[in-house]
């Protein structure tokens, strides 16, 4: 896995999963036993914590979901994409950019950026 537009995709598709042993098997296929997580408003490391904070996060906005802004982009073990987050179909409210430095073409280490939050969230 070292196109970033497929690493940005699954990344995607593992926040949105909500059923917890598919978002699992997700972060056992894509994510390093050992990666890290962290943005303005939480960290995790290792699968369980990373999962913890997705299940939080779907938690707390169950009508939300993610999706890519424009294209993914990359170099090396490096790929930074857009996301925005927000009811299906409309634009997203949350809006954010991650940067990902891979291990073997896994997620290793992720940072997240949020470029738009209203004061609500």
């Amino acid at each position: 896995m070292t196109d970033p537009a497929t690493i940005a995709r699954i990344y995607i598709a593992t926040w949105n999963e909500t059923d917890p042993a598919r978002r699992r098997a997700l972060l056992d296929a894509s994510w390093t036993n050992d990666a890290l997580y962290v943005d303005p408003l939480m960290r995790g490391q290792g699968h369980d914590e990373i999962d913890g904070l997705i299940a939080a996060v779907q938690q707390r906005f169950p009508d939300f979901r993610f999706s890519l802004i424009g294209e993914a982009d990359g170099h090396g073990d490096h790929v930074r994409f857009s996301w925005q987050f927000g009811p299906a179909g409309a634009d997203g409210p949350i809006k954010g950019t991650d940067f990902a430095r891979l291990d073997q073409g896994r997620l290793h280490q992720v940072s997240g950026f949020l470029d738009q939050v209203p004061a609500a969230a």
